[in-house]
């Protein structure tokens, strides 16, 4: 028997011939290895399995995951599944396993796995006196990904610092992921599990941020996701309080040009006008 470091929703552990500690994650029956990080997609899965007995301008097809904890279809890779579905209602994700199309029937199409390219990740800090040095920042956010998470740090594109807002920025295209590489989603999602205090680590030890040697509280953090191809969202997709706001401002749109047409229709008669 072995200890998973980093995943501790597995059993069945035991150590390989090369030494290596490996596990049958919960809820897939996948063996993971020990050694890197687990994928999101069998993470989620065991998850859910645990809970049956969730600045700068964005780019403008940037989007949050708005529905939170499912039970996830897996590839025997780990890698989720291009279609997921709840019952008989069906949506098409990409590689965080995050939904980009309108929920359908279960006829629904998903022609491929479409890859998350580009992972924004945004947190806000605690009100403070003075505001953090944002080379310390940056050494400190970079330092913890490329450690802890064993991200290459060619695919931290950037660490931006505007206060109270602290934005990293974790590229990693279809062409520049390597064999043995682990992937942005990945890390994405261990990293906003630490940072909410909800570690998949073995030890439970979250991250404790601290710049300079003096301890920074997050406030909130937002996890925004880039596809290679852009989402396929409609209408249909918003909610029905917003859906609600636009009818009521046509309708009252509407009731206004109609009580100007009448005014103006009754101004008229009584207009006198000489020959």
């Amino acid at each position: 028997a072995c200890v998973c470091e980093k995943n501790k929703r597995v059993t069945d552990c035991r150590t390989d011939g090369s030494g290596r500690c490996v596990c049958q994650a919960i809820g897939s029956g996948v063996t993971v290895d020990c050694s890197t990080l687990t994928s999101k997609c069998l993470l989620m899965k065991a998850e859910v399995m645990g809970s049956k007995s969730g600045r700068r301008e964005k780019p403008k097809d940037a989007f949050e995951d708005t529905d939170g904890l499912y039970d996830p279809e897996c590839e025997n890779t780990g890698a989720f599944k291009a279609k997921q579905c709840n019952g008989t209602t069906c949506w098409c994700v990409n590689t965080a396993g995050v939904r980009r199309t309108d929920k359908h029937d279960s006829d629904l199409k998903c022609n491929q796995l479409v890859r998350t390219m580009w992972i924004i990740i945004e947190m806000k800090h605690a009100e403070r006196n003075a505001p953090l040095n944002a080379e310390s920042l940056k050494k400190f956010f970079t330092d913890t990904i490329t450690s802890r998470y064993q991200l290459d740090g060619r695919y931290i594109a950037s660490v931006l610092y505007e206060n109270p807002y602290i934005t990293i920025d974790l590229k990693q295209n279809a062409s520049q992921k390597l064999a043995g590489d682990v992937d942005i989603a990945d890390v994405a999602y261990y990293f906003e599990k630490d940072v909410k205090g909800q570690s998949i680590f073995h030890n439970n030890a979250g991250i404790n941020v601290s710049i300079d040697n003096e301890p920074v509280k997050l406030e909130s953090t937002v996890v925004y996701y880039v596809d290679e191809v852009a989402p396929e969202f409609s209408m249909k997709s918003l909610t029905a309080g917003v859906i609600a706001v636009i009818v009521v401002v046509v309708v009252a749109i509407v009731a206004a040009i109609v009580v100007l047409v009448l005014t103006r229709r009754r101004k008229g008669k009584y207009v006198k006008a000489e020959v």
